[in-house]
This record gives structure tokens, C-alpha cells and sequence, in this order.
């Protein structure tokens, strides 16, 4: 008797402890873009669902392609997403909702690099429901991580900023609310379908900063591993993978010329040794869309709105020019 008396104890102290634990994950953790962007496309069925990085985020409005293609789309690329992101967000899409297509936006920065921790380490995994791939992403992603990452979501956000937010934050999950007007900033917009609009900006007093330039030897073996695994996946799933590089300002091509060369002709034979369409607008489709300053917000290629939805009608252009029936 006295032996169980423990064993309830210590259940009991468990229990408070995973209530206190998701208490502090309600009222602190914020409502991201990802948590708008994974109820989307969890929710209703969707022909294209782009993925990749801040590039694909801010230059490609989904809408727009749409007009052209007659496809329903979302963006789920976003800055700080690695390959790993993508295919475990796809997993879950196969499990829950399969879309017919998958646009992967290359930005090539992101292959010499590790995910960090930090807020964008649990961007993703934080919003995944209960499913096979959320366990699966645990496992390759999470396990490894510090303990603070897993327990405490919410400490790598500002706390003072957080509490200022508390009752937007309840009221949103509450209500399960996902208005894209909670996410609008002086800079930006967010819209419903992932696309975010960015403002324009006087490109004069634009800083110049370094963009990471791209070197084949300093390429993460794993990021390369998990965008194959990503386009078998596609492929044993029947949907079409197609990869995109959006235009650079000339400004940027220009300063890197031999990185972004190197950069091109790397991916142009990765994806051509896997029959993936690579659609790279720096390069065989340069003439596509200018590449004029005035059409970006910064020298590493983030258009602002209006470019963006113009580049974007383009890109539905080349998609339907290049359909593979």
C-alpha cells in the first residue's frame, strides 16, 4: 500500500508538472506564421504547397500563379527552413492532406549551413499536430537537442514581449482564430495564402549587407541527404517536385558572380540527374523578369509586393510552358 502511495505521488507530481508545462506553452508561445500556414494546408486540399526559404515566403504569391495554372496554392517556405523542415512538413501533408504538387524555392546559403537552435529550431515541429511525422521529426531533429528546446518552447522568445501579447495569444488559440491581420507589421503583410508582401523601401539607403556566398566543399552533407529523401519522397508519393531559384537583384549577381555560377551549376546538375525541372530565373531564364533594384527590399533578393506578384504571373507562365502531362 505504501508503494503505491509513491507511484501516485509521483504521477501526480508528473501530471502537474505536463500541465504547468503546457500552461506557460498557451500563454507564451507565440501565434507564428507556421501555425497559420500548417492549419491551411492541413485543413483543405491544396495543388501546389511551396517550400524553401524567406525567398519563396516573400517573391511568390501563390494567388497569382494560380490565375495562370488554375491551381490553389500555399507557401510554407520560410526563413530558417532546411531541407529536414521541408520533408518532414511534407510527411505530415502525405499524412493528413497530399497536395499534387510540391515547388521547392533553392536558395543555396542554406545547403553550407546547420539549423541552430533557437526559436526557429522549434518554428516548424512546434505546430505539428499528433501524427507519424511529428514523432519521425522528434527522433532526427529534436532528440538531440537541449532540453530547454523541448520543454520550455516559449524561452527563446523575449519575455517582456510575450506578456504585452498574452491576451492576443490566448484569444487566438482559444478561439482557434487564424486572422493573417495578427501578423501584419510597418514592413510587411502577411496574406492568407503564405504569401508575405513586403513594403517597398528606398533602395538608396538600402545597407549592403554579405550575402553567404556559396562554396561546393563547405556543403552540409545532411541538407543535401534530406532534399533527395525529399524528392523521392515526391516522387513514391505521385507528386510532382519542381525547384525554383528566384531572380537576384544584377547588383548581388554581379559582386558574386563566381559563387553564384558555382552555386547554379551545382543544383542544375543535382536536379538534373533526378528529372527534377529546376527553373532557375538567374540563369537560362534570366531575361524572364529584370533584375533591377528598385523591385527588391535588400541586395539578397526579397522583392517587395508588387514585384513579386509580377514575378509571379511570370512563374505560372513558365509552369504552364513547361508542363510535363
Amino acid at each position: 500500500m505504501h508503494s503505491s502511495k509513491k507511484i501516485f505521488r509521483f504521477i501526480a507530481v508528473i501530471c502537474v508538472f505536463a500541465i504547468a508545462i503546457w500552461g506557460l506553452d498557451f500563454l507564451l508561445y507565440p501565434c507564428t506564421f507556421i501555425r497559420n500556414d500548417l492549419h491551411a494546408v492541413l485543413e483543405e486540399p491544396m495543388d501546389d504547397v511551396y517550400l524553401g526559404t524567406s525567398h519563396g515566403r516573400m517573391n511568390i504569391d501563390p494567388d497569382k500563379v494560380g490565375e495562370i495554372t488554375g491551381t490553389k496554392g500555399h507557401v510554407l517556405a520560410v526563413g530558417g527552413e532546411y531541407a529536414i523542415d521541408a520533408y518532414y512538413m511534407t510527411k505530415l501533408m502525405i499524412e493528413k492532406q497530399k497536395p499534387k504538387r510540391i515547388i521547392y524555392e533553392v536558395s543555396p546559403g542554406y545547403f553550407m549551413t546547420e539549423k541552430e537552435e533557437g526559436n526557429n529550431y522549434l518554428l516548424f515541429y512546434h505546430e505539428f499536430p499528433l501524427s507519424m511525422a511529428k514523432l519521425e521529426y522528434f527522433k532526427a531533429a529534436l532528440f538531440k537537442t537541449n532540453f530547454r528546446t523541448m520543454l520550455f518552447p516559449w524561452y527563446e522568445y523575449p519575455l517582456d514581449y510575450e506578456l504585452g501579447r498574452i491576451s492576443k495569444t490566448v484569444f487566438q488559440k482559444w478561439n482557434h482564430n487564424y486572422d493573417p491581420a495578427y501578423l501584419k507589421s510597418s514592413t510587411q503583410e502577411y496574406h492568407e495564402n503564405g504569401f508575405i508582401e513586403r513594403y517597398p523601401v528606398d533602395t538608396t539607403t538600402m545597407a549592403k549587407d554579405k550575402i553567404t556566398s556559396f562554396d561546393e566543399a563547405k556543403i552540409k552533407t545532411t541538407n543535401m541527404e534530406y532534399l533527395d529523401k525529399l524528392v523521392t519522397l515526391c516522387r513514391d508519393n505521385d507528386i510532382e517536385f519542381i525547384a525554383v531559384t528566384t531572380p537576384m537583384p544584377l547588383d548581388s549577381l554581379i559582386e558574386y558572380e563566381e559563387e553564384f555560377k558555382a552555386a547554379w551549376k551545382y543544383f542544375g546538375s543535382f536536379f538534373a540527374e533526378r528529372d527534377v525541372q529546376y527553373f532557375n530565373f538567374n540563369v537560362e531564364l534570366f531575361q524572364a523578369f529584370p533584375h533591377d533594384l528598385e523591385l527588391f527590399t535588400d541586395y539578397d533578393g526579397h522583392m517587395n509586393g508588387d514585384a513579386a506578384r509580377e514575378f509571379s504571373t511570370v512563374l505560372g507562365k513558365v509552369f504552364m510552358a513547361n508542363r510535363r502531362d
